[in-house]
């Protein structure tokens, strides 16, 4: 038996329980891990709320990383002792030792710590998709992402520099804006004291950018679109602050022939080749030194619960692991 954070009902934090799960044998296609940390991101609170509706009871968590302690049959680029890591449903990072999809999985490479990896796989997979697919950022182009001090603005801000990129970032506080700057973004923009639409028409005297990445959602929904100069995207990946209204599709039309999308990291890491494309993309440029990975904020297992009502309470800010 091990341990887990399961939860029964949708709710808040007071509804994740510390919980005995049998684990079991992998079946065909699957490995068992020993988990040695599990990455606490913001969609985690979207499955624990009901925002994205689950079947229940759910053990709770999307990225890990650990060991491997037993293989299914069919499973060949994997072996027991390997470290891998994941950023996948079926979800169930927050427990002690697990069964996973081995397609679901990459094997680590040596420079590569298990921590690390629980802490960036998702983030910096996001990162990768969204800077290298979703709009293939180029040398020169200005580019504004919203939350810039959070856990996928931090790598953002870093790779996008490293791809040339001049990076406008939206934060919070002033904390946030130090950390932000200090994480390759040019212009930092502290939403509450400043109005971010004006200050991006003034970065690009007056054309607006090309593309906006905004995983806030309701709150800087109207603004980004107006960020935008003519025929921009408008990458909406997030609802930290509540889900995006319903408007007109004309207001694309009338702010310019603005392209919208809603891109998730399922969908660009559905076919095992693009999942591992993605994660090699993401070691080399952290290998490299491109991007570095905060020194994450750590909380025990059990205790997830409270690192719930942490995170939405911005209380914590780039990595963050849960620690058996």
């Amino acid at each position: 038996m091990a341990h887990a954070i399961r939860i029964h009902a949708n709710g808040g934090p007071e509804v994740m329980k510390w919980e005995e799960v049998e684990v079991g044998d992998p079946g065909p296609g699957q490995i068992r891990i020993r988990t040695s940390a599990a990455g606490l991101n913001y969609i985690d609170t979207y499955h624990r709320s009901g925002l994205y509706k689950l079947p229940l009871p759910l053990i709770l968590g999307q990225e890990g990383a650990g060991s491997v302690t037993a293989v299914g049959a069919g499973v060949t680029d994997i072996k027991v002792g390997d470290r891998v890591a994941y950023a996948s449903s079926p979800l169930g990072s927050y427990s002690e030792e697990r069964l996973m999809q081995a397609d679901r999985c990459v094997v680590l490479p040596a420079g590569i710590t298990d921590q690390q990896a629980a802490g960036m796989m998702l983030k910096g997979m996001t990162a990768e998709y969204l800077l290298r697919r979703t709009y293939k950022v180029q040398p020169g182009e200005t580019i504004l992402f919203h939350a810039a001090a959070g856990g996928v603005g931090l790598i953002f801000g870093q790779w996008a520099k490293a791809l040339g990129a001049t990076v406008i970032g939206t934060v919070g506080s002033e904390d946030k804006a130090k950390l932000a700057k200090a994480h390759g973004y040019d212009h930092v923009i502290n939403y509450r004291t400043e109005n971010f639409v004006e200050r991006v028409k003034e970065l690009t005297r007056g054309e607006g950018v090309p593309v906006v990445y905004d995983g806030v959602g309701k709150d800087t929904w109207d603004g980004s679109l107006d960020c935008l100069r003519p025929f921009g995207l408008m990458v909406s990946f997030g609802n930290a602050s509540g889900a995006v209204p319903p408007f007109a599709i004309g207001t694309l039309a009338t702010k310019g022939s603005l392209y919208l999308t809603r891109p998730t990291l399922v969908t660009y890491t559905a076919k095992r080749n693009d999942l591992v494309t993605s994660a090699n993309a993401l070691f080399d440029v952290v290998k490299a030194g491109k991007v570095k990975i905060e020194t994450p904020q750590t909380y025990a297992l059990k205790d997830a619960a409270k690192a719930h009502a942490d995170l939405e309470a911005r209380k914590t800010t780039g990595s963050t692991l849960l620690l058996p």
